[in-house]
């Protein structure tokens, strides 16, 4: 069954400034979208922040397997309504992917429960990313390293969550490193963050960096959902799963809701 992916772009930069919309004409959403459709598994749709709902309905997000956020100058514009729904989605199954400054959007730090802050450095510089895990499967087909020659700098410390996994750091020409490729899990949905995407160079041009996220794509995918896991319901004496006889005194009587 192909992953339905929906690719959400701030599409902002694309609009405001020549050199942005010379690199990405049709915008950078729609460009990532067809970097991924490469996959003949992938099927992609593209929202952005001056759609409805920022293009997240509640039916956009159900009929979606994995959600790829790219947003950088207004992530204050993201409705705090919307970040819950996607965050329900995520604790439910879906798929999730933040691309370079989404790092600081209100989803991810949602998630992450942290600052997620780093230092930065605009200077068209070298980056070459390391592959620090290569039997995972979103370095499948990789090299040792790849490069790419114009990048925005991002250097440690990075102030997010221990990840599961690092499957790439990074080193810039100034000298700075940085994780740049993150793994995590919140609730049954799989998080990806993949640092490069600075919106002035042709990142999203380039044939590694769409392998990359064709790879995190399936690897973010999960076939099943489990929406029982935002419910706290109450489990009767009658339904336990072994014999159980009811004693002690209790907080609440038949019939009352408890605080969760």
């Amino acid at each position: 069954m192909p992953i339905r992916t929906l690719v959400w772009g701030e599409n902002v930069h694309e609009q405001k400034n020549k050199i942005v919309a010379d690199n990405y004409p049709t915008g950078m959403h729609n460009q990532i979208a067809s970097l991924l459709s490469q996959d003949s598994n992938i099927v992609t749709k593209t929202a952005t922040l001056q759609e409805p709902e920022h293009g997240c309905t509640v039916e956009a997000l159900a009929n979606t397997d994995v959600l790829v956020w790219w947003g950088h100058a207004a992530h204050g514009e993201v409705a705090d309504e919307i970040v819950e729904r996607i965050a329900k989605r995520v604790w439910e199954g879906m798929g999730l992917i933040v691309l370079h400054s989404g790092h600081f959007s209100k989803i991810f730090k949602r998630l992450m429960g942290s600052p997620c802050a780093l230092h930065w450095r605009e200077a068209g510089e070298r980056e070459r990313l390391w592959v620090t895990n290569p039997g995972h499967p979103i370095a499948k087909g990789l090299p040792a390293y790849f490069e790419l020659e114009m990048e925005e700098m991002y250097g440690e410390p990075f102030s997010v969550p221990e990840p599961l996994e690092t499957v790439f750091v990074s080193w810039f020409q100034g000298g700075e490193v940085f994780r740049s490729g993150l793994t995590y899990r919140r609730g049954a949905g799989n998080i990806f963050y993949f640092r490069p995407g600075h919106e002035t160079y042709p990142t999203y041009h380039d044939d590694t960096v769409g392998l990359v996220l064709r790879n995190a794509v399936n690897w973010a995918y999960n076939e099943n959902q489990f929406p029982q896991l935002l419910e706290a319901p109450n489990t009767p004496v009658d339904q336990a799963i072994e014999p159980l006889v009811e004693r002690g005194p209790k907080l609440h009587q038949a019939g009352e809701e408890g605080l969760k």
